[in-house]
């Protein structure tokens, strides 16, 4: 049938509201939303953190907290089922059976004291009585539809044992397991390396052709949008604010909101690279190998070589930008490179070898050279106030500025960074995560580093707000002159901000040079296969990339 075409949409929901109480108060998460979704079609629900997207989807699989959760308005019909009024029994044979739901975080999602084996076959014998034999040549069957490879082998693997592709895998193998006629994605490859992100995507395209199956997909990424859906409502303070086909959404989108989505990416120019510029750090053959020991004397039989002979140099006002997928090597290069853990190999510091610097030579110098981390929630402390976290480095490095002194410096920093001084005794939690990385950057800056490593420091963002650091970082650059190690898997960020890139694979360094270079006529089969999932949302070339 044609998509969308049915006499009666398979899931219809119609002005829902959704409020959460709490103690006396009451606050409106989503306002009489509706939408429609017919057999074999795939909406997407977009819109930034805090929207209502996920909120929306668990209404509809009754899965929030109530009774502090409640339904002010609407109704939600499933093949002509009314759910919000339906029964928990009637509630337990439409979930997992007729709707299942992917969630964002598979390694949350999955039960860690549980085999990959045990935890798709118990939906099978719960949902279908399927004794242990029949389960297991099910489990085979779903593993190998959803692209693992060798599904013997995994069968009693543990989530911790794993690739984050490989969960995600197996969390869309348990939810196929009853075939659905609906399937929930909620967010299922933000946390994903750009190539594996690129075969999940492509792997529910195909299972979705192949069964005919509907799909609800929430993302904040329009780029998965534009490949993946058929048509999309544009979410924003708990309200649809634009819906309609893909084509027409992204060629003419009417409302601000929407607009603004689609202007988001992470634009602007990179640093001209210069030679000429002062190098502040660099690392020549560099090397982190972890030994792997065995036997009752623990003996070392091998090594896992995390970087394996990588060379570095980054310049004043330069940005380097280390790309590759998650277990690369990367943090642990940038990690290595502050000597935060041991190395082989020569590392200097604006012309003073420091790679035989012990902890204490380091502290001197930790002041120029600060880490900006990836996750803004689990960086700042949640007992200490915004004041204390940016401030506590002058304590340590600049122990006799006066107390006054101090505040003034971390008035100037959140300034700097675009926040209001007068907000500085707040604690973390008052804060959004694009103004809690603000925070992070701060607290490197106030120190007045020549050089600041970035791990990841956008990919927990919306992209509005990648956009917004991306700018902020590139304006602190030009005014300070600080040297960049940017760390990252999103080619997107890095192209917006580093002249000068290395692409990394299992330690080593597969390509190195100018960012244009790079970016626009990549020489590996490796580095092809990244750009063409980053930027064209295609999989990876055979034998690239591995599951």
């Amino acid at each position: 049938m044609t998509v969308g075409s049915g006499p009666s949409p398979l899931l219809s929901v119609s002005d829902l509201s959704v409020a959460f109480r709490q103690g006396a108060e009451t606050n409106l998460a989503v306002d009489r939303v509706s939408f429609d979704i017919h057999a074999g079609e795939t909406v997407a629900l977009v819109g930034e953190s805090g929207s209502g997207k996920s909120v929306s989807a668990l209404s509809i699989l009754r899965l929030l907290p109530y009774p502090a959760a409640s339904h002010p308005s609407g109704a939600i019909h499933f093949k002509g089922t009314e759910l919000l009024g339906a029964s928990d029994r009637e509630m337990r044979a439409v979930r997992g059976n007729e709707i299942s739901m992917i969630f964002q975080e598979p390694m949350t999602s999955l039960n860690p004291l549980h085999s990959v084996e045990r935890q798709i076959a118990e939906i099978l014998k719960v949902h279908r009585g399927m004794s242990d034999t029949k389960a297991r040549e099910r489990v085979l069957e779903l593993l190998t539809q959803v692209g693992i490879r060798e599904p013997g082998t995994r069968l009693a693997s543990y989530p911790h044992q794993l690739s984050g592709g490989q969960r995600q895998r197996v969390m869309i193998a348990m939810t196929l397991a009853n075939e659905p006629d609906l399937l929930i994605a909620d967010e299922p490859t933000t946390a994903l390396d750009v190539t594996v992100q690129a075969q999940i995507l492509k792997l529910l395209k195909d299972l979705q052709n192949q069964r005919g199956m509907a799909m609800l997909f929430i993302t904040h990424d329009l780029g998965i949008v534009r490949k993946i859906a058929d048509r999309v409502c544009v979410m924003t303070d708990g309200r649809i604010v634009e819906q309609g086909p893909v084509a027409d959404i992204f060629d003419r989108p009417q409302h601000p909101y929407t607009q603004h989505l689609l202007a988001a990416e992470p634009k602007g120019t990179p640093p001209v690279h210069d030679e000429t510029k002062p190098i502040v750090v660099e690392a020549r053959d560099l090397k982190v190998w972890f030994p792997i020991k065995r036997g009752l004397l623990r003996r070392t039989v091998d090594h896992i070589k995390a970087v394996d002979g990588v060379d570095v140099t980054v310049r004043e006002g330069q940005t380097l930008g280390i790309v590759g997928e998650s277990g690369s090597g990367k943090t642990t290069l940038g990690l290595a490179i502050l000597r935060m853990i041991s190395s082989t190999g020569r590392i200097s510091f604006k012309g003073t070898e420091i790679d035989a610097y012990s902890w204490k030579d380091m502290r001197p110098l930790r002041a120029d050279m600060q880490i900006v981390f990836q996750d803004p929630f689990g960086a700042l402390s949640p007992r200490m106030s915004v004041a204390d976290i940016v401030g506590e480095g002058l304590k340590v490095h600049f122990p006799t500025i006066s107390e006054a002194e101090r505040d003034r410096r971390v008035a100037m920093a959140l300034e700097e960074v675009g926040l209001d001084a007068t907000t500085r005794f707040r604690y973390p939690h008052e804060f959004s995560g694009g103004q809690r990385q603000r925070i992070s950057i701060a607290r490197a800056l106030v120190l007045e580093p020549k050089f600041v490593m970035l791990d990841e420091p956008t990919s927990a963002l919306d992209m509005s707000v990648q956009a917004q650091v991306v700018d902020l970082l590139r304006d602190l650059q030009k005014r300070h002159g600080l040297a960049y190690l940017f760390i990252s898997h999103d080619l997107k960020v890095v192209r917006a901000l580093a002249n000068d890139v290395i692409v990394m694979r299992n330690g080593k360094v597969v390509e190195a040079g100018l960012a244009a270079e790079v970016f626009d006529r990549p020489k590996t089969d490796y580095t092809q296969a990244l750009m063409a999932a980053a930027f064209r949302l295609e999989t990876a070339p055979e034998g690239v990339v591995s599951e």
